[in-house]
């Protein structure tokens, strides 16, 4: 067999020496022979395939040792590998993205030169949450008010306490001034407070022998109005959409087992809504769950309207369907009213939350809560 040295392997491969050398170490690219007395390494032409793979990752930005457990994987099950790094990639941009337009808007506005902000906005809300047809207690937690909009959704032997504390621990929003250069800040202390509050909530910390905290959290979306924008936090399943211009978008990323395998390619999402593991969280507060949130700034526009709701709704009543009220029901609290009634219509078989808001020229403050 004609082996290669490594100047010609790294030539032919393009990965420098030092490169393989480390790739040696590591045992990513081991030479098909050392030579025991020079310590030389020599290749085999057909680890180049290898070689190559490892160099194409590795202009990907993927780490060694997740590249290292690529190599070991046959051909599909290594695609799906790369296209779950890809998902994870184009995730992380698009969080880096959101900070940086925040940052470019917020500058700007310190501009002198720049004209004043246009007619004042404000907000016009509704809130309600209903046990729904199947469930013997509501688990769910739905507040708006003049600043704050939320929705949580408890799960496990706590998980109706999990998310009222999550919605109280936010609401001290409502009050406080927040500077719009520190809003993200803001946010992320916000988060930590909620997850202590959780904690208490679900009994983290209790007696050993009490497990019952473990299974117990809840989901939390919520919007912050900051008078011309709405910076969102989200972790979990329940949903943000906006409808704007009779069109309706969906804002929020479902963190979900079931969305994963979506954005990782095994599943189509046709598929998703039917899975038997829709409902499993990757991104919950809870006991040993991973509470890492979503913090994004929208820009408002007058005539926008925000829809946030547990999974009670969105799972159940058809896409179409929710874009029909919306679009066609003039004021937030008869919208929430109908969207419940839908769900309870389609059997209810969740609880139920939903909290409307639109964005209109800035007036007194009306508000529906339940």
């Amino acid at each position: 067999m004609s082996l290669l040295t490594i100047g010609a392997f790294a030539k032919a491969s393009r990965l420098s020496p030092k490169a393989l050398r480390l790739y040696d170490e590591l045992g990513l690219l081991t030479p098909a022979r050392v030579d025991p007395v020079t310590g030389y390494r020599h290749y085999a032409p057909e680890q180049l395939e290898q070689a190559r793979l490892v160099a194409w990752l590795r202009r990907l930005g993927m780490p060694l040792a997740r590249i290292q457990r690529v190599c070991t994987l046959d051909a599909v099950p290594a695609a799906q590998e790369i296209r779950a790094f890809r998902a994870q990639v184009e995730a992380d941009t698009a969080a880096r993205r959101d900070l940086a337009d925040f940052l470019i808007d917020h500058l700007t506005r310190k501009d002198p030169a720049m004209p004043p902000t246009a007619t004042p906005l404000g907000i016009h809300y509704a809130a309600l949450s209903d046990t729904g047809r199947i469930r013997a207690s509501n688990q769910d937690t739905a507040y708006a008010g003049p600043r704050l909009l939320a929705v949580a959704d408890g799960y496990g032997h706590r998980g109706a306490p999990a998310s009222a504390a999550a919605v109280d621990a936010l609401k001290h929003l409502e009050s406080d001034g927040v500077p719009a250069g520190n809003l993200l800040d803001v946010l992320k202390d916000a988060v930590e407070r909620v997850e202590h509050a959780v904690h208490g909530a679900t009994g983290v910390g209790s007696s050993p022998a009490d497990s019952s905290h473990e299974d117990a959290g809840t989901t939390l979306t919520a919007m912050l109005w900051t008078g011309s924008q709405l910076a969102l936090v989200h972790i979990g399943d329940s949903r943000v959409l906006l409808l704007r211009d009779g069109e309706l978008f969906r804002i929020t990323h479902d963190h979900t087992l079931v969305q994963s395998m979506v954005d990782e390619g095994r599943i189509r999402p046709e598929e998703a809504d039917s899975h038997p593991q829709r409902s499993l969280l990757v991104r919950a507060l809870g006991h040993g769950a991973d509470a890492t949130p979503d913090m994004r700034l929208h820009d408002a526009r007058r005539g926008d309207r925000y829809l946030l709701c547990s999974d009670g709704l969105s799972t159940v009543v058809p896409t179409e369907e929710i874009r029909r009220v919306l679009s066609g029901t003039p004021e937030p609290e008869q919208a929430v009213r109908e969207l419940i009634a839908l769900a309870n219509a389609s059997g209810g078989p969740d609880n139920i939350s939903c909290v409307v808001a639109d964005v209109v020229e800035h007036q007194h403050p009306r508000s529906a809560r339940h």
